[in-house]
């Protein structure tokens, strides 16, 4: 039995085909394309070409892709969505997307409607919801949206006039797709609405990527596999669960190369260097799993408070271009990306890049090097002392401590980092390190995720508070396609907010399974 994963970046398309000893028997990069779906057709049929495995042994195909990303930051294929805010009188002095780019405001809605409805803290209700001030502004949108949002003042703590108004609509507008805002994001009214909109927006484009993957597994031949695709966590979705919550794969990249290099190098604790074709991603792992960022996520100028990968990009990596400009040597921040291949002067090409050097100074031997001879030999070792530079601060700034830590090393880009990097007590450089993202999907765990704020009493404990958080957590995971008897509880966070009155925590819990 085989898994195939498969990852789609900025600069290159990577596929692998891993056994059920989650050994990789054979992986492919190829250069992803404007569309994104050829170049993933062209991976996955390169990669079973060179294995020639039984394709009906295929259990599992994994895919991690940039274009719920994309179709936010581009204003791409987003659905026209119809935003109910239930926090009316208290909320109207902030209208939703307020300070949204009026071009990604224009692309996702023009109908909002702020009503009756929202909790205090502790669940008391503001107001109750007023069903017939629903119904008319469900009405009221008919045939101008293509999915709905629904927001409610402090719904982590009660979600009951979320879905309550989510029943009403869909009497009104029939099967439309409904985001909740207490499914979707935490604390934070205006964030959470935002992404929960964010969801709303990306329903079409999720309905892209799952059936084009599906029919991509199809034409060649792949008919019995079950498709899962990447989260931003580090873990897997179902087709169905990834229809339901699209904004989760936003920056899943990052994380299945995070996944992919803690695997390869046998690492739980480490940070990891991924090299691309146009930028570096810098980012930890903590027990195997990758760190999350504790601040708000801005998605294509949108302020969202979803979980997010703690990631930090610099403007470097393979394709980044390199000029003289007198004295001075600027490196990047723009990249050749895709086309390194044809634009490097190692390829034949009329663009220096960051490749050329590290090809110039004899560490890397791809290309042709007699076509970098004439790169002067101390401007190439400035150049890649500015790079390093570059890198060694990037380290430092996602690092707790001044110790050295150790650093994992993938991307196929990695050619131009050094053997040595100050502040890094062991630089480790696995083997497949290039594939480590496709390689992350590939071996990657099904999770869900549950966070609620709990007001402690007498008749709710904090050990029920934990049990219930789990449970729902357990659910989570199951519903996206674990297996019930492989889920654990992998991590666990219970804060008591002091600022608020009564005796208020915030529990986030964790569950993680292997695939169905």
């Amino acid at each position: 039995m085989y898994r195939l994963g498969v990852d789609v970046g900025g600069t290159n398309t990577d596929a692998v085909i891993i056994d059920d000893s989650l050994n990789i028997i054979a992986r492919i990069k190829v250069p992803t394309t404007e569309d994104v779906s050829t170049g993933i057709y062209k991976a996955v049929a390169q990669v079973l070409k060179d294995t020639k495995i039984d394709k009906k042994k295929i259990n599992y195909a994994m895919l991690g892709t940039t274009q719920c990303t994309n179709a936010i930051v581009e204003r791409k294929n987003l659905c026209k969505v119809g935003i109910i805010r239930l926090g009316s009188p208290a909320t109207h002095s902030i209208e939703p997307m307020i300070d949204w780019p009026n071009e990604l405001k224009k692309s996702i809605s023009e109908n909002y409607y702020i009503l009756k409805g929202g909790y205090e803290f502790d669940g008391r209700e503001i107001n109750p919801i007023d069903e017939k001030e629903i119904t008319d502004a469900a009405k009221d949108m008919k045939g101008k949206v293509d999915s709905v949002a629904i927001s409610c003042v402090f719904s982590p703590v009660k979600a009951d006039h979320e879905y309550n108004a989510a029943k009403i609509v869909k009497d009104v507008l029939g099967d439309i797709p409904i985001s909740l805002s207490s499914e979707v994001a935490s604390m934070g009214l205006l964030e959470r609405e935002n992404a929960t909109i964010l969801n709303s927006a990306l329903m079409t484009t999720a309905e892209i990527v799952t059936e084009g993957f599906v029919s991509a597994l199809k034409k060649e031949g792949i008919k019995n596999a079950k498709v899962y695709l990447c989260q931003n966590d580090g873990t897997l979705m179902n087709v169905e669960y990834t229809k339901r919550f699209p904004i989760l794969t936003v920056a899943c990249g990052p994380t299945n190369s995070i996944r992919g290099a803690s695997f390869l190098s046998k690492k739980e604790n480490a940070i990891v260097l991924d090299v691309g074709g146009t930028t570096t991603d810098i980012g930890v792992i903590v027990n195997s799993f990758p760190r999350e960022s504790s601040l708000a996520a801005d998605v294509g100028g949108a302020r969202t408070n979803f979980r997010m990968p703690d990631i930090m990009a610099i403007g470097l990596g393979g394709g980044t271009i390199v000029r003289k400009d007198e004295s001075e040597i600027k490196i990047g921040p723009d990249s050749v990306g895709y086309k390194l291949t044809e634009k490097a002067l190692c390829f034949g090409g009329d663009t220096m890049t960051a490749t050329d050097i590290a090809v110039r100074l004899g560490m890397a031997d791809i290309g042709d090097s007699k076509k970098v001879a004439h790169i002067p030999m101390d401007f190439a070792e400035k150049t890649m002392d500015l790079m390093t530079a570059e890198i060694e601060e990037g380290i430092d700034k996602m690092k707790l401590s001044a110790k050295n830590v150790p650093v994992i090393l993938v991307g196929g880009g990695g050619i131009i980092v050094k053997d040595k990097i100050k502040g890094v007590s062991e630089l480790i450089k696995p083997n497949n390190f290039p594939v480590a993202n496709a390689i992350g999907a590939g071996i990657a765990q099904v999770s869900g995720t549950f966070e609620k704020l709990f007001t402690l009493s007498d008749k709710i404990t904090r050990d029920d508070a934990l049990e219930t958080a789990k449970k729902e957590a357990f659910q989570i995971a199951l519903d996206a396609g674990a297996r019930e008897d492989s889920i654990d509880i992998v991590e666990v966070e219970d804060v008591p907010l002091a600022y608020h009155p009564g005796n208020a925590t915030r529990i986030k819990v964790k569950a993680a399974g292997n695939l169905i």
